[in-house]
């Protein structure tokens, strides 16, 4: 059995990273090259940089950001925010970047994910989807939550899969921030229903909370943010607590 992951969110605005709820409210947390190199001494599995407001701002990603990233932590990391085509994502990898994940584009325009899949393989590849409940049912939004589109979680997953992604970023936009957990039992249907792994995403306060969501909610790997940035429990720590609780971690 592959290990679980455990990583690391940095959401960057202006080049600084910044925490909120539901990408609003934020706040200044530091400097995300500095911040991304001590995850990687505490253990962190890999590490994920979103420019979350790049889409609804029209802007294209950090890449001078990605290669200073790059030259100082020495573990695998993921780019996401504003991209939208196949040499924006060729550009991040020239930088540094180890994956790109896509989200607003690729609901724009679904061929982006083959595009960029065919082009340098599925392991390339992250599709973010950010979804809320509306109605009973689970809409998928774009540009940081701002706009519900028609496409249902499940269907939309399982879509883009078809089209090359190599792993699947959800992140449920109703605990985005709230450090209320997971929804545990929407995780273990999406994993269940594919057959990539799954980046749980949104809501951990607690390790409890990861836990949970690794386990009962099956996903590949949890991320996390505000938990990690505000020193309330380390890497080390939270695995020592996981692989008592007998999940499969990297120490």
């Amino acid at each position: 059995m592959p290990a679980k992951r455990i990583i690391p969110c940095l959401d960057v605005k202006n080049g600084r990273t910044v925490k909120g709820i539901n990408f609003e409210g934020l706040t200044d947390v530091g400097d995300p090259v500095e911040l991304g190199d001590r995850y990687a001494q505490e253990g962190a599995d890999e590490l994920v940089y979103l420019d979350i407001s790049a889409s609804k701002e029209g802007r294209n990603t950090f890449t001078e950001l990605v290669g200073r990233i790059a030259g100082s932590i020495n573990i695998p990391f993921t780019v996401g925010g504003g991209i939208a085509s196949l040499e924006d994502a060729a550009r991040l990898l020239e930088a540094g970047a180890d994956k790109i994940t896509v989200n607003s584009a690729a609901v724009a325009n679904r061929d982006l994910i083959s595009e960029i899949s065919g082009k340098y393989g599925r392991q390339f590849v992250v599709v973010a989807i950010d979804a809320k409940k509306v109605d009973g049912i689970w809409r998928v939004t774009t540009h940081g939550g701002s706009r519900i589109t028609d496409l249902e979680l499940f269907s939309w997953a399982k879509e883009v899969e078809k089209r090359g992604a190599g792993e699947i970023m959800f992140t449920s936009m109703d605990h985005d921030g709230t450090r209320n957990g997971y929804p545990c039992e929407t995780f273990a249907t999406l994993c269940d229903s594919l057959s990539i792994p799954v980046i749980a995403s949104g809501g951990a306060g607690s390790a409890r909370d990861i836990e949970e969501v690794l386990s009962e909610g099956k996903a590949d790997a949890a991320l996390a943010a505000s938990i990690f940035h505000y020193g309330e429990i380390s890497i080390k720590t939270l695995k020592e607590s996981l692989a008592e609780k007998g999940i499969y971690v990297r120490k």
